[in-house]
């Protein structure tokens, strides 16, 4: 498997850490990283680890700018892309078709070649603009995945409800993380 992760200058950059500490115990995925100018400065803001750390988890990582990257073209097998978090602006550049850097060029390549996209739009209150984006986004095929609290599973920390939104992610590619908790039905826990 192979997949394209790109992150995004929205609020909740770290969660991409814990989806690609989830896909590299996936020994047989491939992740190709791109992280925006503006994730980098979010990802300064936000989180504690140095941002080595999250581009140690990748197999191949490239700048936003490269447009020549080898995840450009339809004609380099990919099995989709995930972009966690998604900023509003990027859902509105997947949406118009406006690929102006390797991100949305990504998204771009794989919804051209129908493959699967998984947006995790991090913004709140929903507007009507990024609410129209998303439902023009899930029309032309993204899957949107908010990342939003779950109670079901029993949480206890923030950590916890990380690796329910990365699970719910990766389910759309059918992985399955050890430490996800799904639903087991009332009265069953």
């Amino acid at each position: 498997m192979r997949i394209i992760i790109g992150v995004t200058g929205a609020s909740g950059v770290e969660m991409s850490w814990y989806l690609l500490e989830a896909l590299k115990n996936e020994k047989s995925c491939e992740v190709h990283l791109v992280i925006s100018d503006e994730a980098k400065i979010n990802w300064k803001l936000e989180t504690q680890r140095p941002l080595e750390d999250l581009l140690s988890l990748a197999n191949f990582v490239y700048e936003a700018g490269d447009m020549a990257a080898v995840i450009s073209s339809g004609s380099y097998g990919t099995d989709g892309m995930i972009v966690m978090p998604c900023s509003m602006k990027t859902l509105a550049g997947i949406v118009s078709g406006y690929a102006d850097n390797l991100i949305l060029r990504s998204a771009d390549v794989c919804l051209k070649e129908c493959r699967k996209v998984v947006l995790v739009p991090r913004e709140m209150p929903f507007g009507k603009v990024h609410l129209r984006n998303m439902k023009d986004a899930a029309d032309l095929g993204c899957v949107i995945v908010p990342p939003v609290l779950t109670f079901y599973n029993g949480p206890k920390t923030i950590e916890d409800q990380i690796r329910h939104i990365v699970g719910k992610v990766l389910m759309q590619f059918g992985i399955h993380d050890s430490r996800f908790v799904p639903w087991a039905g009332a009265g069953k826990k």
